[in-house]
């Protein structure tokens, strides 16, 4: 039964499994709302339809085919690092995490490499359809992310005598976002709080991945050799 469920199988089987859910609904999303239309399901979370050129959460600072060109290098270099943390028997929740990075980052990718080459634009005034191949709104790498979930926690204006800030209205949380940026952002604490010791040991050299093998089968050195070596050498 162990063999029939390994840590690479468990890998592509979650990053299979974000992928596919991330793509579900963004579609879902884009296909049957108008731009900026909103959907309110509570006082704390609302389902509102944007797209965005940039990062996570909406964030924009970098030339999108360079932006979308990084992300699939970046996500070449963490599939890679998986593929030698399964090799070298890593902790299971740690492959977890891992493969909820990867699988984050590539459902953004997706959108950036496709979603200009298999959809009409979309607008405030009409919902966005499916167009043939190659005849979409953008180019290839410049397709636009497509974010939904906006959870405004808290929301009160500052006082007037708050300098810069004052008598204005602060949402918390006010950036939207999608199912690919909560795996990456969920993945990236868990590594923080309960991986540390893996991260700090990171190398995609071979020789570094031995050294950072932290798995169940990770085995002590042989001091028993050395021991007897250094004994004959001092006789």
């Amino acid at each position: 039964m162990r063999q029939l469920f390994t840590r690479g199988r468990l890998a592509c089987l979650l990053v299979f499994a974000i992928i596919l859910i991330d793509q579900i609904i963004k579609i879902e999303v884009k296909t049957n709302m108008h731009l900026h239309e909103s959907i309110h399901i509570t006082d704390w979370f609302q389902l509102v339809f944007i797209e965005n050129n940039g990062m996570a959460y909406g964030m924009s600072f970098i030339y999108k085919p360079l932006l979308t060109i990084l992300r699939v290098v970046a996500s070449g270099f963490i599939g890679y690092y998986i593929w030698q943390q399964v090799k070298a028997k890593a902790r299971w929740g740690y492959i977890v995490c891992l493969s909820m990075l990867l699988a984050g980052a590539m459902g953004n990718v997706f959108d950036c490499m496709f979603y200009g080459l298999i959809f009409h634009a979309s607008s405030p005034d009409y919902v966005s359809y499916f167009v043939p191949f190659g005849q979409g709104y953008a180019p290839f790498l410049q397709g636009k992310v497509v974010d939904m979930f906006y959870f405004p926690l808290v929301t009160f204006t500052w006082p007037e005598w708050m300098p810069f800030c004052g008598g204005s209205e602060y949402t918390f949380f006010s950036p939207i976002f999608n199912f690919a940026d909560s795996s990456i952002t969920v993945s990236f604490f868990l590594l923080l709080l309960l991986y540390h010791k893996e991260l700090s040991t990171i190398s995609f050299t071979k020789n570094g991945m031995e050294h950072s093998t932290t798995g169940e089968n990770a085995k002590p050195a042989d001091t028993s050799t050395n021991a007897g070596t250094s004994a004959e050498t001092t006789n």
